[in-house]
């Protein structure tokens, strides 16, 4: 009789890691069925046991919270896992302008203490799952995956470094990391700190939303379906040591998603919308080619941003339950003129 397949997944109570791990336990991803899982999560302010609640009841899930830093756990939980997919991370931009040391501490400090563990305990494969920011900004083309890295933010540089560790580990001890780099990601269950959860939660309760600069910064959105999809197929069939982008195709500048989320809601671009002074260091555009994970393991995305984005909206506006509680949490709010009431 064969052993079960084991799976850790760090950051798997956060947005995109709960959905990996949803999909995972009801069985979508058909290489992993029947593995057990091991959700490892600090539940930092982002991170939310309610986003496990529909399959909390599977036998097969177990959620350790726990610090990625924490060497001595790790030893403990690692041993006869079979793959490591890395979600964990500290991963807002704002958050990470007036506050960096966590995010070196968290990212790269714990993504090497993860490496570490993994050679330690033998691990088959692991996935580093990375941003396109680490690129930088790029006024036209697309990037591809032997691009270097410029990143301009303490959030993008702490990300490129555990990119570039993760890469390390590979070629000096022949860890087998693979390294996803994926575009903006939106979908059910996102903390409401990023952009399009933030602005639909503040308009569905008749209050503003900040607009950085002219809001021309230009983003390719992918769902987080799609994402976790594309990440499924790095753990099954990656090749080691190379990294994969993974992405939607949707590029809008931020005032283009503005208008189509104030007319998802219904609301007025006079009334709701404040545009704010830009953030230091605003990278002016992403844009990342995915040929690579197109051609060699036949990712194609699924959720076309028409459907995905109203979808989404909708989502936010029946799971009120979910978002309220969050937005009491201390610095949820991620950029200062969010709550702002409308002009009278």
């Amino acid at each position: 009789m064969s052993r079960q397949l084991q799976i850790l997944v760090t950051g798997g109570a956060g947005f995109i890691g709960s959905h990996y791990v949803r999909e995972l336990v009801r069985g979508a991803y058909p290489a992993f069925a029947g593995a057990s899982v091991i959700v490892l999560d600090k539940l930092t302010y982002a991170g939310n046991e309610a986003n496990l609640e529909p399959v909390r009841d599977d036998e097969r899930l177990r959620l350790v919270v726990g610090d990625i830093c924490d060497a001595d756990l790790l030893a403990d939980l690692l041993p006869m896992t079979d793959v490591v997919v890395h979600f964990a991370a500290e991963s807002h931009v704002d958050r990470s302008i007036t506050g960096a040391a966590e995010f070196t501490r968290t990212n790269v400090e714990g993504t090497h203490t993860l490496l570490r563990a993994c050679r330690d305990a033998g691990v088959g494969k692991v996935v580093q799952v990375s941003t396109d920011e680490v690129y930088g900004s790029i006024d036209d083309g697309a990037w591809c995956e032997d691009q270097p890295l410029a990143p301009n933010s303490p959030y993008s540089a702490s990300k490129a470094g555990a990119d570039l560790l993760a890469l390390a580990y590979h070629r000096t001890y022949g860890l087998p990391v693979c390294v996803t780099r994926c575009s903006n990601n939106y979908g059910p269950y996102q903390f409401p700190e990023k952009m399009i959860p933030l602005f639909v939660t503040s308009l569905l309760d008749g209050g503003t939303v900040p607009l950085y600069g002219s809001g021309e910064n230009v983003r390719e959105w992918l769902h987080v379906d799609d994402h976790c999809r594309g990440v499924q197929l790095v753990a099954e069939g990656g090749r080691a040591g190379h990294v994969y982008h993974i992405g939607g195709g949707a590029e809008l500048s931020n005032r283009e998603l503005t208008s189509l989320l104030l007319r998802e809601v219904g609301a007025d671009w006079e009334d709701a919308v404040r545009q704010v002074p830009d953030r230091p260091g605003h990278d002016l555009r992403y844009s990342i080619d995915c040929s690579k994970i197109r051609t060699e393991l036949g990712y194609r995305p699924r959720t076309d941003f028409r459907a995905g984005l109203p979808d989404t909206v909708r989502w936010y506006a029946e799971n009120r339950s979910w978002w309220e509680p969050l937005r009491s949490r201390p610095g949820t709010t991620g950029r200062a003129a969010t709550l702002l009431p409308r002009r009278a």
